[in-house]
């Protein structure tokens, strides 16, 4: 938030980053529900909302209610803000949101998928929520809003590798098809005002759906462009800012390139994927461990243009095109300095060009 006219690029130490509400290292809440105190007494407990554990709120509703209220706090000390809102909503465990169950009780479908229904309607009632407010507080037109999920869907329908859940995309959560890693990514100002100083030096064009990849390291720098701050001396960033992008035009110097990187064991293990343009290749270390996430390759080449659920290896039919993206696989890796799968004998085992 741009907070007070003339407070744009104001000191970061004194916006607040410190505060901490429900936030922890645990990936999923012990319960959502209140009367279970958010898992408290169990492995993974939400912190810092003891005093809601008689309130009857359901855990998107409780994080929504605290959020709103550390906004009036900042207003109320005049300083401008930084809020990250993040849900445990949609994370496993899949438990139902009572005030949006009747809504998909005559759906047919089981009760994991209702119950991720009904916490997919409290995110949205969230969202909508937090900008109400910033409109009653005055400070919709200058509060940049968002909006996006941190990995691909884990929605309680289908196989984890086949077209299922993120139809017409193959995969979810923890995949590395295309159903694992893209995510809706909605950027807005609360209020759309071209009289607002702050909209005029950082346009958003409207009703426009960019065709140009980004992913999540982007918002670092753009978040910084925005504030008018520069990088902090010897961080590194791995992104760069969307400010072209979300203005509605093209970026010929937003790299259009994604490395995705899993050494270790997971939900789909120890694959590399690389990405440029409409060519995707995705590399398996050890596809004879793992036939049902890799189709028994070593090697997947996909043309994400022409078939967007990656149904059609064309690693055989496109030799010279499966050499240049592992050649530009390998070269990503070497430059990220990763780390490999190990044999029993400790010895990394990096990816092979195909013969």
């Amino acid at each position: 938030h741009f907070g007070p006219e003339g407070s744009e690029g104001a000191d970061p130490t004194h916006l607040g980053f410190d505060i901490n509400i429900g936030g922890s290292p645990i990936g999923q809440p012990g319960s959502y529900y209140a009367e279970n105190g958010y898992g408290k007494g169990g492995t993974h407990p939400v912190p810092h909302l003891e005093d809601l554990h008689d309130s009857g709120l359901f855990l998107t509703e409780a994080l929504t209610r605290r959020a709103v209220a550390e906004i009036d706090a900042a207003l109320a000390d005049e300083k401008p803000f930084f809020l990250h809102l993040s849900h445990y909503a949609v994370h496993a465990p899949f438990q139902s949101d009572p005030r949006f169950a009747t809504d998909y009780a005559d759906s047919g479908k089981a009760a994991p998928a209702q119950a991720f229904a009904t916490m997919i309607a409290g995110i949205d009632k969230s969202l909508g929520d937090v900008v109400r407010h910033l409109e009653k507080c005055g400070i919709a037109e200058k509060t940049l809003i968002l909006f996006l999920g941190d990995n691909g869907t884990d929605a309680p329908l289908g196989q984890q590798h086949l077209i299922a859940c993120a139809e017409p995309l193959r995969g979810k959560k923890g995949a590395h098809y295309e159903g694992g890693t893209r995510v809706p990514f909605i950027v807005s100002w609360g209020k759309p005002d071209p009289s607002q100083r702050c909209q005029t030096q950082f346009p958003i064009a409207a009703n426009t759906i960019q065709a140009q990849t980004s992913n999540i390291c982007d918002l670092f720098p753009t978040i910084l462009e925005l504030i008018q701050r520069p990088t902090p001396a010897g961080h590194p960033v791995d992104g760069k800012s969307l400010r072209t992008l979300l203005s509605g035009q093209a970026d010929p110097e937003k790299p259009q390139e994604f490395l995705m990187h899993f050494p270790h064991q997971h939900r789909s293990s120890y694959f590399t994927v690389f990405r440029q343009d409409r060519w995707k290749v995705i590399y398996h270390y050890f596809p004879s461990q793992q036939p049902t996430q890799s189709d028994g390759n070593r090697y997947q080449l996909f043309d994400l243009e022409s078939d967007p659920s990656e149904s059609n290896n064309l690693a055989d039919e496109q030799p010279k095109e499966l050499v240049r993206m592992m050649e530009l696989m390998i070269e990503a890796l070497r430059d990220a300095n990763a780390l490999y799968p190990q044999t029993n004998e400790g010895e990394p085992v990096q990816p092979q060009l195909p013969l």
